[in-house]
């Protein structure tokens, strides 16, 4: 019988330099898009999945982080007093239970690769997520629970893929490809961040994984790959040539890459207008702008 996937990583040891100065003192996966923290996203996605153990491979400066998921007692009690039960709620619905979460140091930065490794022992022989919070997927169904239940008929490793311009494959593992099975691709091949004349397809993974354990086996094996580091895409690589199952899953949703200013700002107005009571003044506010930048040309 398949073991089901109920743990995942999350890979948060990067020090957001792109996202100065505000990261000097804010970790990056808290930084808000509208009124929720980055890695709140990844959780709620998570948890929908089925995920019941959260290991977040971390650094130093990252203590604001594990704070967020702490209980607030006093704050709570604020509320309850005040009578603001929807906010109450909204505040639980971020607590993790006792015993759910853990923390683990990547004490050098040698890649995702070697953050995932670093907490192998948490693993186990069990199959499992890796979610890169940066990446924040709009999905009527959740991507990863997507994922989780493509995984369920498939077995194997999995990635999350969707299609790039053949200019932007640098910045990407890309998929080599062989069969097609609806949403899923058999891979036969996986290169990292190649030139665009080098790419063997336009499908790019993107920041959801489900691994099996033998990925870990081979992360152990391996040595710094491009760029100078352990990459996880080259263990993967690694399953095909053993002869295990890759599939790339081509999710159903809108990928936002919050890793970078423009792709936070997309996030941010796109979320804005998902809801209800903020669309009417955004949506009105952006119309004003864009007659403003009509009238200029």
């Amino acid at each position: 019988m398949r073991k089901k996937v109920t743990k995942a990583i999350f890979p948060v040891a990067g020090m957001g330099t792109r996202f100065l100065p505000a990261t000097k003192s804010v970790p990056k996966e808290i930084m808000t898009l509208v009124d929720r923290p980055l890695i709140q996203y990844a959780i709620d996605e998570a948890r929908a999945a089925g995920i019941k153990e959260f290991i977040f491979v971390t650094s130093r400066g990252k203590g604001a982080l594990e704070d967020y998921f702490d209980h607030a007692p006093q704050l709570e009690q604020e509320l309850r007093k005040k009578g603001k039960t929807k906010l109450l709620k909204t505040l639980q619905s971020t607590n993790m239970d006792s015993g759910a979460i853990a923390y683990i140091r990547q004490h050098k930065a040698l890649g995702l690769g070697h953050a995932v490794w670093c907490a192998r022992r948490l693993i186990g022989n069990e199959p499992f997520a890796v979610m890169l919070p940066d990446d924040v997927i709009a999905a009527e169904k959740p991507c990863l629970q997507q994922m989780v239940e493509a995984y369920n008929e498939t077995g194997g490793s999995m990635v999350a893929a969707m299609e790039v311009e053949p200019s932007k494959a640098s910045s990407y593992g890309i998929l080599d490809t062989c069969e097609e099975r609806g949403d899923l691709v058999k891979v036969k091949g996986m290169v990292e961040k190649p030139n665009a004349e080098d790419a063997p397809s336009n499908l790019a993974v993107i920041g959801r994984y489900i691994l099996t354990p033998t990925v870990l086996q081979n992360l152990n094996k391996l040595k710094s790959g491009s760029g100078g580091e352990i990459q996880l895409t080259d263990a993967i690589a690694q399953e095909i040539a053993q002869d295990r199952d890759v599939y790339g899953y081509r999710f159903r949703g809108q990928r936002f890459d919050c890793g970078s200013k423009s792709g936070f700002l997309q996030a941010t107005v796109a979320f804005g207008l998902a809801r209800e009571e903020l669309r009417d003044d955004l949506s009105a506010y952006l119309q004003s702008i864009s007659q403003i930048d009509r009238a200029a040309q």
